[in-house]
């Protein structure tokens, strides 16, 4: 039962800032402590901005406003939802994309290269992009809007997932030029070439799953697990990537802890793990040229 002495946004995300720590809540699905998310949570649900000033923070809320704002921190403490899924809302490369539990939540350190237009490794700007394993379509409409003359495929096997990212598509008026491809891997793009290729699949190993906090399993395991290693998919990714990719194209891949596995798997590649100032790890970076160089190598491991 909350308080009814909580009157302000400021009472309030003291309050969530103290019960989420009680609680033992996990964060990692935009935020990384206590304090931001409740802040996320209560500011969000009024549909204020992120960055509003603290002066408003003890402005008083309507009756209505109350019985949201602790609705919301009730199902956030009790049934461990990220607070993304409550609103409705992520923010992904200071864009706005909706999201519910058909989708992951974004999160990608892949937002600092998009931010960086891949340079210097992408060479000249893409004419075409392959987001691959999109979900809700963040990194492909994010490329989309850092590449304004490119033309963006968004790519998954979830018909589920495909429909948010159809619904993000039209926020942003990218219509025109950004379209969704429903099938598995590179089986639905056949004979189809990309200037750039980039993917967050799911990479999650089978230890790892297992030992996820509970706001993970909120998120579609198809989206998350792929296997004893999690490169499952990854491995077919790589095996094809070479019949995909422009002569200069790039390929960009999240893998996150499964890193360990990846060069495990294929000592031989000189693959470029990107550094990001921002956080984040187990991404990497494959140019068509090496993509074809060891297109036999990775067939023979897949």
């Amino acid at each position: 039962m909350i308080t009814t002495r909580l009157r302000t946004l400021r009472d309030h995300i003291r309050w969530a800032v103290s019960r989420f720590h009680a609680e033992g809540l996990y964060f990692g699905h935009g935020t990384d402590n206590a304090w931001d998310e409740a802040r996320q949570l209560v500011v969000g649900a009024l549909h204020l901005p992120w960055d509003i000033a603290d002066s408003y923070l003890d402005c008083r809320l309507e009756e209505d406003e109350l019985s949201h704002v602790q609705h919301l921190l009730r199902r956030r403490i009790k049934e461990r939802i990220p607070a993304a899924y409550l609103l409705g809302e992520a923010w992904f490369c200071g864009l706005p994309f909706i999201v519910d539990e058909r989708v992951l939540i974004p999160r990608s350190p892949i937002a600092e290269l998009i931010g960086q237009r891949f340079a210097p490794w992408l060479a000249g700007a893409p004419e075409r992009i392959l987001d691959l394993c999109t979900g809700s379509g963040c990194i492909g409409i994010a490329c989309a809007q850092a590449f304004p003359a490119a033309e963006v495929v968004l790519a998954d096997l979830s018909f589920e997932a495909l429909e948010v990212a159809n619904h993000n598509i039209e926020q942003h008026d990218l219509e025109l030029r950004v379209f969704t491809v429903q099938g598995d891997g590179f089986q639905s793009l056949p004979e189809q070439r990309f200037d750039l290729i980039v993917s967050n699949p799911p990479y999650v190993d089978a230890e790892d799953f297992a030992d996820m906090p509970a706001e993970y399993h909120h998120e579609p395991a198809l989206g998350l697990a792929c296997g004893a290693d999690g490169l499952d998919l990854v491995r077919r990714m790589l095996a094809e990537a070479a019949d995909h990719l422009t002569e200069q194209g790039l390929l960009v891949v999240e893998v996150g802890n499964s890193q360990c596995h990846v060069e495990a798997l294929y000592p031989e590649v000189d693959f470029t793990w990107f550094e990001f100032e921002h956080g984040g790890h187990g991404v990497f970076g494959l140019t068509a040229r090496q993509c074809r160089d060891h297109q036999a190598l990775f067939a023979s491991r897949v």
